[in-house]
C-alpha cells in the first residue's frame, strides 16, 4: 500500500512538473488571436550616457478592418495581420517559436534606414525566465529574453549591444524592452493595452 502511494505520488509530481513546463511553452500568435479594436500603447525614451535625449515619445498600434482582412496600424501605415503572423522561415529569427525557458538561438538582422544607411545585427538570444512582470499597463506572465551581440552600419558605426525583451503571450508582443548599445540606453514600456468589450 505504501509503495503504491509513493508510486502514485511520484507520478502526480512528474505530471504536475510536465504540465508546468508545457504551460510555459508558447507558440507564435495566429490571425485568430487578434480582434478589431485591440490597442497597444508604448512609451519610449533613448538617452546617451552623457544625458542627451535622442528619442522620447509614444507609439500606438491598433487592429482595424481592411478590405483583405485585419490590419495593424503603425504610424501612417497599416500592415496586414497575415504578415505579422507569417511563420519566420529564417534560421536566425527574432523569436524562435515555440518559446520556452532555457531555449537559445542566434538572431541576425540586416536593415536599411530611411536615409539609405545599411546595417547588421548579430546576437545570441536566450529565454531566461517565464514569470509575472509588471509594467505601467499592468501585470502579465512574460518571458524574459536576453539578446547579446554587436551592431554595425555602413557609416562605420560598431557597438556591443544587450537587449532584454519581456514578451507577454496574453498581449501577443513585448511589454518592455531595455537596450544598451555603446553609449546609448533605450527603454520602451507598454503603458496601455485594451480589447473591445
Amino acid at each position: 500500500m505504501k509503495l503504491q502511494y509513493l508510486a502514485l505520488l511520484s507520478f502526480t509530481i512528474f505530471n504536475a512538473c510536465d504540465f508546468l513546463k508545457n504551460a510555459s511553452l508558447t507558440q507564435q500568435p495566429t490571425i485568430e488571436d487578434y480582434q478589431v479594436g485591440e490597442k497597444w500603447v508604448w512609451k519610449y525614451k533613448g538617452v546617451t550616457t552623457e544625458g542627451e535625449v535622442r528619442s522620447d515619445g509614444t507609439d500606438t498600434r491598433m487592429i482595424v478592418r481592411m478590405d483583405e482582412g485585419l490590419g495593424m496600424t503603425i504610424e501612417n501605415d497599416t500592415i496586414p495581420v497575415t504578415d505579422l503572423v507569417k511563420p519566420d522561415e529564417s534560421e536566425t529569427p527574432k523569436y524562435a517559436w515555440p518559446l520556452e525557458v532555457g531555449k537559445k538561438w542566434k538572431y541576425e538582422n540586416k536593415w536599411t534606414s530611411q536615409d539609405g544607411t545599411t546595417g547588421n545585427q548579430s546576437q545570441i538570444a536566450e529565454v531566461l525566465s517565464y514569470q509575472e512582470e509588471t509594467v505601467e499597463a499592468g501585470t502579465f506572465m512574460a518571458y524574459t529574453i536576453k539578446y547579446t551581440g554587436k551592431i554595425s552600419n555602413s557609416r562605420g558605426y560598431e557597438a556591443n549591444e544587450e537587449e532584454i525583451w519581456l514578451y507577454a503571450p496574453a498581449v501577443k508582443t513585448f511589454i518592455k524592452l531595455t537596450q544598451s548599445q555603446g553609449d546609448f540606453n533605450y527603454v520602451e514600456e507598454l503603458i496601455e493595452y485594451s480589447v473591445p468589450n
